[in-house]
């Protein structure tokens, strides 16, 4: 027969362990919201500190109603699908690079995901896309 006072013990620590963990799980969460907070304010500070680095800016012209309608619409950037789009054209590297205004070797990069574009780059890529074969041969 079992020892009583030893199956007391392992039962009031199993008990305990349970409560233990009960009370931590609410204290994790909360833990966890205040690091993802802490993240959120390093990483606005790392902004403001490299817009006041830049110094003083002028302020900039009215934005055109382009600039304007480009500012709401956030585009994605695929490499593959980069690849794709130049290889049914027909066109080279280079001749893709001149319409968008990169070089050749930057498309090359663009397709490996070597290299990302910069979001004006990303903006002349997509608007690329939406032309037809014929209108992208024409401005060539």
């Amino acid at each position: 027969m079992p020892n009583i006072a030893a199956l007391l013990k392992s039962e009031i620590t199993r008990v305990a362990r349970k409560e233990i963990r009960a009370e931590i799980e609410s204290l994790r969460k909360a833990v966890s919201a205040q690091r993802s907070a802490i993240a959120a304010l390093k990483r606005e500070i790392a902004e403001v500190r490299k817009m006041a680095s830049k110094g003083p800016q002028a302020p900039k012209a009215a934005a055109t109603a382009s600039d304007a309608a480009e500012a709401g619409v956030q585009r994605r950037f695929s490499p593959s699908r980069l690849a794709v789009h130049r290889q049914k054209i027909g066109l080279s590297a280079a001749q893709y690079g001149a319409l968008v205004g990169v070089t050749g070797q930057s498309i090359y990069k663009y397709e490996q995901g070597k290299a990302r574009p910069h979001a004006a780059t990303v903006r002349k890529l997509s608007e690329l896309k939406e032309r037809s074969k014929a209108q992208i041969l024409a401005s060539l």
